[in-house]
């Protein structure tokens, strides 16, 4: 049998539902399930939702790992030392993927950190198996990574240069040895206060830290914000990373019918009132 794939996601309650359909979606396409271990990095789960992750575990025989964050208190402690940044506040939880020497087991060498906003269609085998010739992560590159850098206009920065490779931390195949050894804080302290505050969250801060450490991946492990055209490129790994996500009624992306039923007709309702519910409540408050 081949060897064990250890596999980290990082989300909070109301992203429940996609994270069941990314884990159920590895493991009916993984030959011996038993094999794949979750490591579930999430703030507080009501106990309905953490049954329905944890019958991935009884469903397919993986190995689940849940991590409590908010019960360790390390996003509030962490953070709070992070530079302050301009674009709108996500919730603190996109953060969890800095921590991982500090969450995870030591003896862990390798982990394949997956968004919770993800369809995987093939065996990771391959992905989580190859040759990373020492660098420290493996990725693909961000398909609007000039945007992303340099924003408005395409206007210069001092952390980054449109000349180099810029990384969707999304998918990221990570060498934990050399993953420990970062001090993200102590890294970012380099750079004036204004350019921080320009930052996109952590994966400015990764492409930041690891520059000249990463390894690009064939993009069919990450292809972003597909719509059903893109479906021929036959994509080991779908990632909605826009806000087209294949759980809106009205959405046109890539692989939504199939998707849906990765969710199955229970948690997509379910989850779609539930977001509905939120959203009604969140009128109210502004009301």
């Amino acid at each position: 049998m081949s060897q064990q794939i250890e596999i980290v996601m990082a989300f909070d309650d109301a992203f429940w539902a996609p994270t069941y359909a990314t884990m159920r979606s590895i493991c009916l396409t993984t030959p011996h399930p038993e094999r794949l271990r979750f490591h579930l990095l999430h703030r507080t789960l009501t106990p309905e939702h953490h049954a329905a992750i944890a019958g991935i575990g009884r469903d397919y025989g993986a190995q689940l790992d849940f991590i409590d964050i908010d019960a360790r208190g390390i996003l509030t402690d962490r953070i709070a030392g992070f530079p302050k940044i301009k674009l709108r506040r996500l919730n603190p939880i996109v953060y969890a993927r800095l921590f991982l020497g500090d969450l995870l087991d030591p003896d862990i060498a390798r982990v394949l950190y997956l968004d919770s906003d993800i369809f995987v269609r093939t065996a990771l085998d391959p992905l989580y198996g190859m040759d990373m010739a020492g660098h420290a992560i493996a990725a693909v590159l961000q398909p609007d990574r000039m945007h992303v850098i340099a924003g408005k206009d395409l206007r210069a920065r001092t952390a980054f240069s449109m000349a180099q490779p810029y990384f969707n931390a999304g998918v990221m195949l990570i060498d934990m040895a050399q993953y420990r050894q970062m001090d993200f804080a102590a890294e970012l302290a380099q750079l004036p206060p204004a350019e921080l505050a320009l930052f996109y969250y952590d994966q400015d801060m990764i492409n930041f830290c690891f520059q000249g450490r990463i390894m690009e991946v064939d993009p069919r492990w990450n292809l972003q914000n597909a719509e059903p055209a893109h479906e021929v490129f036959n994509p080991a790994i779908v990632h909605y990373s826009a806000n087209p996500k294949p759980w809106f009624a009205w959405s046109r992306v890539a692989f939504k019918r199939t998707y849906r039923h990765l969710m199955t007709n229970e948690y997509y309702y379910r989850y779609r009132c539930e977001r509905m519910v939120r959203l009604v409540r969140g009128w109210l408050k502004l009301a």
